[in-house]
């Protein structure tokens, strides 16, 4: 009996004008291997350039040297990347910071050694404030690692690790990027370490593997698929359940948020959580911009003794606080000096949560945890109704006399009546911090400043960055202007002339703290040099500032505008004193006793 069946042991003796695995009968065709074709534009400069836009990157601050000049091309030729000259390396590490403030991810370009350690600086405050920043260095010629070659931009010596060494510290991931082979999987994981990590990273790519077309790069890149972070579910029911029990016993609970809440992404659920417990809510002053101001129960800046107005009293009162993504260093906790104590404080970080300095809950994301506690807890607002209580409003500062010279405290009255909606405010390090915590930011006015860093400078780039990345805001701050001209940007930029760094004087006073005057509106007329739409003005009396004010936001609100503010080197906050007196008396401990 014929046992086959069909096709299945037709298939099996084939003809000779059939294919194995096909019937005899059926045409077939040959399937050879796929085999990616490589294309001139298949190279690592424009997956480098595809993969930036992937993940949000639209701009790229940059300063050209021959290491990286062929990778600028690449990503010029991206139709969906701006590359955005800057003056400096450090100013394009500040740009990018800023940028990834504004839009989540940043990036820069820098050249070997010389330019990998003069963005550093900027780099090291990106990390300290949780910001997913891609520094990419054009390298050396690949022909050159392995060698005892001295190269230009170097230190002299035959050893090309010294820049990686010292990103090392600084980055979440270092990636050395000299043969093509591994390309595409460092440069896809340096990339997706940023994002997820939510901190800077360092890409070194040598000079001449930018242009080379290499298969791996043959096809669009996929774009990634992070995995996102989960809490322990028992883990948090934990901590939920203690935490509840703890605060639901309390009689006046308090809640204080902390920087730590952007890198969480967990702005949101705070605000649900004080929706629903119905607990006043403060800031660190690191953390603001990142509770909304207008929220009814806002009652300001928990910053100890330079706190606003009655919150300090709110706070220190309580008998529980929540404080959600804090950082207590020297400067927030004014010297060590918060008269705040563990037993009554729960302490939510990214990923753990303490409970009144007793049990600890690990693999407990903040937002989870914000939002099953917001479900647990019984409504209870008598620390806000205490605050309704003592709280006065503060008395407006008195206008200055005609030909008086101007007070900052007058200045920022008039700042913070130019703010609204599609403002935003980047703070220098000095006494602009004490000024500008006072400020009362309207619903969707964005603030920024350097806390946990204090890099004096940093607005000069920041602004830059934040900016490009939300076109068509207003700025306040000092700025790196060139740059600013190029791109067309219409910031106002108020410049505070005292004359030295007042800051360090009220910490330690000395004659290293007074610096050289400059004519800063001349320096801007010089930059502007004719070129783009530029005005200033200079101003010493409040007459003078209101009109300037009225022009920059009148006949000039198309054009960038300097504002030059002339004041007396002694014109400090009130809080900078107290700030730095305590700051002075922490540096100055003597040692401990052996």
């Amino acid at each position: 009996m014929d046992t086959r069946i069909g096709s299945v042991d037709a298939a099996a003796e084939p003809t000779a004008k059939s294919v194995l695995g096909c019937p005899p009968t059926a045409h077939c065709n040959h399937i050879a291997p796929s085999a990616p074709v490589v294309t001139p534009e298949a190279n690592l400069g424009r997956h480098l350039a595809r993969r930036l836009v992937q993940v949000g990157v639209r701009d790229v601050f940059s300063v050209p040297g021959d290491f990286n000049l062929t990778l600028l091309d690449h990503l010029i030729a991206e139709p969906n990347l701006r590359l955005i000259g800057c003056c400096n390396e450090l100013n394009a590490g500040y740009a990018a910071d800023g940028y990834a403030r504004a839009r989540g991810v940043g990036a820069c370009v820098v050249t070997f050694t010389v330019g990998g350690l003069s963005v550093l600086n900027a780099i090291a405050g990106a990390y300290s404030e949780n910001l997913p920043l891609i520094c990419i260095v054009g390298g050396p010629n690949s022909n050159d690692y392995g060698t005892s070659r001295v190269l230009h931009h170097t230190i002299g010596l035959p050893d090309f690790s010294q820049e990686l060494r010292c990103f090392q510290t600084v980055t979440c991931f270092q990636a050395v990027v000299n043969n093509l082979e591994d390309a595409h999987e460092l440069i896809d994981t340096a990339i997706s370490t940023a994002v997820k990590e939510s901190k800077p990273v360092y890409i070194s790519i040598s000079c001449n593997l930018a242009a080379i077309s290499y298969p791996t790069f043959s096809r669009e890149p996929v774009p990634f698929s992070i995995a996102p972070k989960l809490s322990n579910q028992m883990g948090l029911a934990a901590a939920v359940e203690a935490t509840a029990e703890f605060l639901n016993k309390a009689v006046k609970p308090v809640i204080v948020g902390g920087p730590r809440i952007r890198v969480a992404k967990s702005g949101n659920a705070l605000v649900e959580l004080a929706d629903a417990s119905g607990y006043p809510v403060a800031v660190m002053p690191s953390a603001k911009g990142l509770v909304p101001e207008h929220h009814p129960r806002f009652i300001g800046t928990y910053w100890g003794a330079v706190s606003t107005s009655f919150c300090a009293e709110i706070v220190e009162s309580a008998d529980a606080y929540v404080f959600v993504g804090p950082i207590f260093n020297d400067y927030s906790s004014v010297g060590y000096s918060l008269l705040l104590k563990k037993e009554k404080a729960i302490i939510v970080q990214p990923d753990r949560v303490v409970v009144a300095n007793g049990p600890a809950f690990g693999c407990v994301l903040m937002k989870d945890f914000l939002r099953a506690l917001a479900k647990r807890l019984n409504k209870n607002s008598t620390a806000y109704e205490n605050y309704q209580r003592i709280f006065v409003p503060d008395g407006q500062p008195l206008q200055c006399a005609p030909k008086e010279p101007l007070r900052v405290n007058v200045l920022f009255r008039h700042i913070q009546n130019m703010l609204s909606g599609d403002s935003a405010v980047i703070a220098e390090t000095g006494d602009s911090w004490f000024n500008c915590q006072k400020m009362k930011l309207p619903e969707g006015c964005g603030y920024e400043f350097q806390m946990q860093y204090g890099s004096i400078g940093w607005s000069v780039g920041a602004t830059l960055g934040y900016a490009q990345a939300v076109k068509g805001a207003k700025r306040v701050t000092a700025q790196d202007v060139s740059t600013m001209l190029r791109c067309g940007q219409n910031s106002i930029i108020f410049l505070i002339n005292n004359g030295g760094y007042t800051i360090e004087v009220e910490i330690h006073d000395g004659p290293y703290n007074v610096i050289k005057n400059w004519d800063y509106t001349a320096l801007v007329d010089a930059i502007h040099n004719g070129e783009g739409k530029c005005w200033t003005a200079k101003v010493r009396y409040e007459e003078e500032l209101k009109e300037a004010i009225a022009t920059a936001l009148g006949p000039k609100q198309d054009c960038l505008c300097f504002i030059e503010i002339i004041v007396h080197k002694d014109d400090t906050s009130k809080e900078l004193l107290e700030w730095g007196s305590r700051v002075c008396s922490a540096n100055s401990r003597p040692p401990n006793p052996q």
